[in-house]
Order: C-alpha cells, then sequence, then structure tokens
C-alpha cells in the first residue's frame, strides 16, 4: 500500500489488495509463525501493529528516493521559468511541474527495468528471517534512524538539482552583466527565452547522471532497508 509505483494513486485499491494476498500466500509457508500467540489476542494485535510499522517504513524509506528525483525537477523548473507549468501527477494525485513529472517517468521505468520491484519484495520477505515476526518491532534507534533517513529527500534533490542551478545562476549573472553595458535591451523578453532554450540543454545532458543518481540512491535505499531488519 505505501511501496512505490505499486502504492501510487493511480493502482486500483482490488489490485493492490489481490497482489499483497498473493504475496502473503508464496511466503507464509516459508517463514516460521510465532507459537502461543492467538491472532485475536491482545499478544496479536501488537505483532500485526509491529508489522505494519515496518512494511510502513520500508516503504517510507523507498519512496522517499522518488520524491526527491521529483523535488529536483521541482527546483530545476523554478530555475528555468517552468514553474508555471503544472501537470497532474497520476503517482500522487496532485500538480507538480513538467519537469519534475518528467523524472518521475523516467525514474520509474528505470526502477521497474532494473527489477526494483522485485528487489522490493524480496528486501521485505528477507526481513521475516532477519527480525522474525514477534511481539518486539523496530527499537527506538531504528525509527531515529529512518527519520534521518528523510535527509535524503533534500540530498537527492540538490544532487539532480544543483548543476543545473549552477548553470541557469551563471546564465542569469551574464544576463545582468547585459543589462547594464546596454540598458536599452530589453532583458525580460529576451531572457526569458534564453533561459528556456538553456535549461532544457541542461537536463537533456544531465539525464544520464540523473539516471545514474537514482540508480544509486535506490539501491542504498534498498541496503538501508535491509539493515533495519537486521540484514547485511
Amino acid at each position: 500500500m505505501v511501496a512505490p509505483i505499486i502504492g501510487a494513486t493511480f493502482v486500483p485499491p482490488r489490485f493492490r489488495l489481490v497482489l499483497a494476498a498473493a504475496i502473503t500466500v508464496l511466503v507464509a509457508p516459508l517463514i516460521a509463525m510465532p507459537q502461543n500467540i492467538s491472532p485475536m489476542s491482545m499478544a496479536g494485535l501488537i505483532v500485526t501493529l509491529h508489522q505494519l510499522l515496518i512494511g510502513a517504513a520500508t516503504g517510507f524509506v523507498l519512496q522517499v528516493i522518488f520524491d526527491s528525483l521529483a523535488m529536483g525537477g521541482q527546483l530545476l523548473a523554478n530555475s528555468m521559468g517552468l514553474s508555471f507549468a503544472f501537470n497532474v501527477d497520476p503517482q500522487h494525485g496532485a500538480s507538480t511541474p513538467v519537469v519534475g513529472y518528467m523524472y518521475m517517468i523516467m525514474v520509474n521505468l528505470t526502477f521497474l527495468a532494473l527489477n526494483g520491484h522485485l528487489a522490493m519484495i524480496e528486501a521485505l520477505v528477507d526481513g521475516f528471517y532477519t527480525l522474525p515476526i514477534g511481539t518486539t518491532g523496530f527499537g527506538s534507534e531504528q525509527w531515529w534512524v529512518i527519520v534521518e533517513w528523510g535527509n535524503q529527500l533534500f540530498a537527492g534533490a540538490l544532487s539532480v538539482a544543483l548543476p543545473g542551478m549552477t548553470a541557469l545562476l551563471i546564465v542569469n549573472l551574464g544576463f545582468g552583466v547585459m543589462s547594464r553595458a546596454a540598458p536599452s535591451l530589453n532583458m525580460f523578453a529576451v531572457g526569458f527565452p534564453i533561459t528556456l532554450v538553456f535549461g532544457l540543454l541542461i537536463i537533456l545532458l544531465g539525464l544520464p547522471a540523473v539516471q545514474s543518481s537514482f540508480t544509486n540512491l535506490i539501491g542504498e535505499s534498498l541496503r538501508f532497508a535491509k539493515s533495519l531488519a537486521g540484514g547485511g
């Protein structure tokens, strides 16, 4: 329900329920069930709550990486003058600048092409072995580490947008020098299309770097999700 792509708003809830049930049927015979715990007892409710929290934390760790790319696209769109060009993002059900939406499409396709959805399910299943089902879940230290993982939202966004924002800043400084040298030149009419063209060129040249950065970030997030459950 909170996994990237699969948990998006455009995916029908009925499909997500069927997928969750299918994964449950496949995984349940492979893991050790807790002994002497009734599902309808207070201990059973605590175990269920712990498992829900662990699943939500795993989905949050992965979703932060996707949102960081969208945020980086928004920062770059604001710098190149495309902050007014919005498109409906079906994954979040909200309006997103077109640059961020384009990055989201690219990283979603990259994630699927790299079998990231299978690696995500693998990390989920491995968690049942490294952190067996029981009345104990994540400790306070692990929850604090998850909170600190939210820094990746801003770090990933800056890694995507900072090179382009720096290049566009140099372009704007050049316009400032030109406006001082030729005050009669209407820089508002000339500067916007030039900034837009430079921004599109920066996006085109930076796509391989964005894809490589996303691949590294998603690898780190999967390793981090496994480490939370005590895995390698």
